[in-house]
């Protein structure tokens, strides 16, 4: 059983595994970001390869509860800067191994490398879900073959099999959360080409009247945009199209991969980009101000077990019950806007918010001169004392 994508490092799987005795059955698990037609050809690459049969998975309502919502919830990137957008591998997996139970068959393959963060999410969701022997066929040829890219190429036209273009300079990651590309100058710490770019539009290309839309959300979940209800991948994908136009979500990050190296990709999310914006001005004006102070801290780990491959860890699933629970007034509606590149909530509206009926901050509040005086001074006590009792100097 191989999750298979149609990429170089599936595609150089299905005849380097069948050298070697396998009948490979390949399932490709659509969690977005590609379209009927190439859908299609994925499953016709499965087949000019070798695969002894092919089947596709929607997994967008998947990715949406199981990712999605409590990565939404948590507002959180990856050292504050990553939205996780190859979370699909969790849910690959465990649609994989529904296709292998199927098929009666305990060996699993991916083409994950050795270098990557991909090789642990795959292996840890294999390995917490059942009793399953992996193939890693990218790991394996690795030591051999440094050049490990520039080997499976080779490997595929030597056998009659052409290369899709794109793939001889770029890994690319498409899906419903969004494109990541590296390799090529990205992975050389050069300038990203011109053609490193995969939804969002170019600042020569926005439009010229700015973008407004509403997305309402109950519970912290959003169920509608611009007043219409729609599951709750298909508003992502929604959200996608319409702020990628702006450029909207784009970004050049490197950070710290599982294995130990530097990671440097080109990443573009424009709707889990407006998600999060809308939901952070919603969540912020909803909850306490200790809960606001304390989320980040529990929300920082959530998003750090799953990065890091432990998305069946028991402390994620704690953490997201903790979550779960700040979200109970979170309910409401945001007015998002853009003129390009970047996203911002200027409209919040919610029966949770919390406004005092006699004070807003700065202009006007229900307390007198002598109240306000009584609480500075209680408040700085500890600091006062301080400085009162050292004012000549500590010793």
């Amino acid at each position: 059983m191989l999750a298979f994508s149609g990429g170089l490092d599936t595609s150089f799987c299905i005849p380097w595994l069948r050298e070697r005795g396998h009948a490979v059955h390949t399932v490709f698990v659509d969690t977005g970001g590609v379209d009927a037609a190439e859908r299609a050809c994925i499953e016709a690459r499965a087949h000019e390869l070798g695969a002894a049969s092919h089947v596709t998975v929607d997994g967008g309502p998947a990715l949406w509860n199981g990712f999605v919502k409590p990565f939404v919830w948590a507002g959180e990137g990856y050292q504050g800067q990553y939205p996780l957008l190859v979370s699909d591998r969790y849910l690959i997996v465990e649609a994989a191994l529904a296709r292998a139970e199927a098929l009666g068959t305990r060996t699993i393959a991916h083409g994950c490398t050795g270098m990557g963060n991909d090789q642990v999410r795959f292996d840890l969701a294999v390995q917490a879900l059942g009793d399953y022997r992996i193939v890693a066929p990218i790991r394996e040829i690795q030591r051999d073959h440094p050049e490990v890219r520039a080997y499976e190429r080779r490997y595929l036209e030597e056998r009659g099999f052409t290369v899709r273009t794109r793939q001889q300079r770029y890994t690319i990651n498409e899906n419903l959360l969004g494109v990541t590309l590296s390799g090529g100058e990205i992975d050389r710490w050069q300038a990203p080409g011109e053609d490193a770019r995969g939804w969002c539009a170019p600042r020569a290309e926005w439009p010229a009247e700015p973008l407004r839309v509403t997305l309402t959300f109950a519970h912290g979940e959003a169920v509608a945009i611009d007043g219409a209800r729609l599951p709750g991948h298909a508003l992502l994908a929604h959200l996608n199209t319409r702020f990628a136009r702006y450029g909207v979500g784009r970004g050049l990050y490197t950070g710290d991969t599982t294995i130990g190296l530097k990671g440097r990709i080109v990443f573009e999310a424009p709707g889990l980009t407006a998600l999060l914006v809308a939901h952070r001005a919603l969540e912020e004006a909803v909850l306490s101000k200790q809960q606001n102070r304390f989320k980040p801290e529990a929300a920082r780990k959530w998003v750090e077990l799953v990065y890091e491959g432990f998305f069946h860890d028991p402390l994620k699933a704690d953490l997201e019950a903790f979550l779960a629970s700040t979200q109970r007034c979170v309910t409401g509606e945001v007015v998002l806007e853009t003129a390009g590149g970047r996203v911002d909530a200027i409209e919040v509206r919610s029966p949770h918010l919390l406004a005092a009926r006699g004070a807003t901050y700065a202009q006007s509040a229900d307390w007198g001169v002598a109240e306000a005086e009584g609480f500075i001074r209680l408040y700085g006590m500890s600091s006062t004392l301080w400085a009162q009792v050292n004012r000549g100097g500590a010793t």
